[in-house]
């Protein structure tokens, strides 16, 4: 049995015996994620219960954990005041994710109850654009003038940091503007009475603005290794600062939305949305394939005198469109994530699209000599011959796609991850198709 059904076994012993020491013990000194692994997996009726139990700082720790369905239901059962009561113990950026996912009726309750500065924090940061940096940032700084000394500095420092979490020293001048950062180990080692201006890092400091997308703060701090980066305003003023444990989330977040969206789906559906919603959702992406691959019909009527005369040619056709395929998907796939991470830039689209044209050109003669051979050797050398230059086009040609249809899409302003897929998949089988009977047909008085 592991830690989390030890937990869950201790939280179901509380639910049937609310006095149970051995079982408040077990949830007191879990980890707030696994709490909220546990409330998961629990009835909708006991998670208030269970939740009821723990210590405020504790509660608002799991509620950092929960996915949203969790989270709405597990709110909505509480009493206001109880949730207020929690949200004012949360870190600002977390308690902010809370309310977000309410109504606004029912946010503006909450935030009414809470502490006047905990609830101005909380609307300071909702404020910020979706998914931006503004969004992600803590407000709690730690930053002291440029002009202190180090004994100052420390001294600050200590009445500053009362959370268990990452964090930097930086720089600011009078009007609160980010100069630099202070190195830590330059600070417990400098004479007490230097300025903090003379131990400053060497290099200029990284910084993001507070409006900056989530995932372009993630490249940021993948980037250049950080632990935490400032986040600053239109005029350079320090407002807060994001750590990795939150860029790690967003990763991981964007990773997931990218693959469902890569299959004309959303993550969504898995917490919030009925069997019908989720139909309703991939249906115009189902529909609108659908009727591109119905093309592939139309183009396979239209050669059935062809395929009359050599029946083969049915059995080639599924292993060209197949192969030509992958290729494509393999290419939509690195060419999605390439956008994502930065390593693909539109400006310098040519780049990705040779490299592909080269990778594609030695696996499409690969599968061209491979299935050639086996046409020469089912029927004769110019069948074989009709086979092979078809792989051979098809791969290439669904390489390209594969690799353009996402850049164009980025150009065009839509979501790549989310209409490469379907679209480079049609357009493929379409293509595939009328290649290998054109050039059937072109050749079809060597092949009867």
């Amino acid at each position: 049995m592991d830690a989390n059904d030890r937990l869950l076994r201790s939280a179901e012993e509380l639910l049937q015996n609310r006095d149970d020491s051995r079982a408040k013990l077990a949830l007191a000194e879990a980890h707030a994620a696994d709490i909220g692994h546990v409330l998961q997996h629990l009835p909708a009726t006991d998670r208030a219960t269970i939740f009821r139990s723990l210590s405020p700082e504790q509660a608002g720790d799991v509620l950092s954990e929960l996915d949203d369905a969790t989270l709405l239901g597990l709110v909505r059962s509480l009493d206001d005041v109880e949730v207020s009561q929690i949200l004012d113990r949360m870190p600002a950026e977390h308690a902010a994710d809370v309310v977000d996912e309410l109504s606004t009726e029912h946010a503006e309750k909450i935030l009414d109850l809470m502490e006047d500065e905990r609830s101005e924090e909380i609307q300071e940061i909702l404020e910020y654009p979706e998914d931006s940096a503004g969004r992600l940032m803590s407000p709690d700084v730690v930053a002291v003038r440029e002009t202190s000394t180090v004994e100052e500095a420390i001294q600050h420092i200590r009445k500053t940091v009362t959370e268990e979490r990452p964090f930097g020293v930086y720089a600011v001048d009078d009007h609160q503007h980010l100069i630099g950062r202070v190195p830590l180990r330059r600070l417990l080692l400098a004479d007490p009475r230097s300025l903090i201006l003379g131990i400053l890092e060497d290099e200029e400091v990284v910084s993001v603005n507070a409006k900056m997308d989530k995932e372009e703060v993630a490249r940021v701090v993948a980037k250049y290794d950080l632990v935490t980066v400032p986040v600053v305003d239109e005029q350079n003023r320090l407002v807060g600062t994001i750590t990795v444990d939150d860029v790690i989330d967003v990763v991981q977040e964007e990773a997931s939305e990218d693959i469902f969206r890569m299959a004309g789906s959303d993550a969504a559906e898995l917490e919030r949305r009925s069997p019908g919603q989720v139909a309703m959702l991939r249906l115009p992406w189902v529909l609108l394939t659908l009727l591109i691959e119905m093309l592939a019909g139309v183009v396979i009527h239209y050669f059935d005198r062809t395929l009359g005369k050599v029946i083969l040619l049915a059995s080639f056709m599924p292993v060209i469109q197949a192969i030509s395929g992958n290729t494509g998907l393999q290419s939509v796939t690195m060419v999605v994530r390439g956008l994502a991470t930065g390593q693909v830039q539109l400006s310098r689209w040519w780049e990705p699209l040779w490299r592909q044209i080269q990778t594609s050109a030695i696996l499409g003669a690969v599968c061209a000599v491979v299935v050639g051979v086996i046409g020469y050797l089912w029927h004769s050398l110019t069948f074989g011959l009709v086979v092979a230059i078809s792989m051979f086009v098809s791969v290439n040609l669904s390489g390209c796609a594969g690799t353009g249809i996402p850049m164009l899409s980025k150009r065009m302003g839509f979501d790549p991850a989310l209409t490469a897929g379907p679209f480079e998949t049609a357009f493929q089988d379409v293509l595939g198709v009328t290649i290998f009977l054109s050039l059937a047909t072109a050749l079809l008085s060597w092949l009867v």
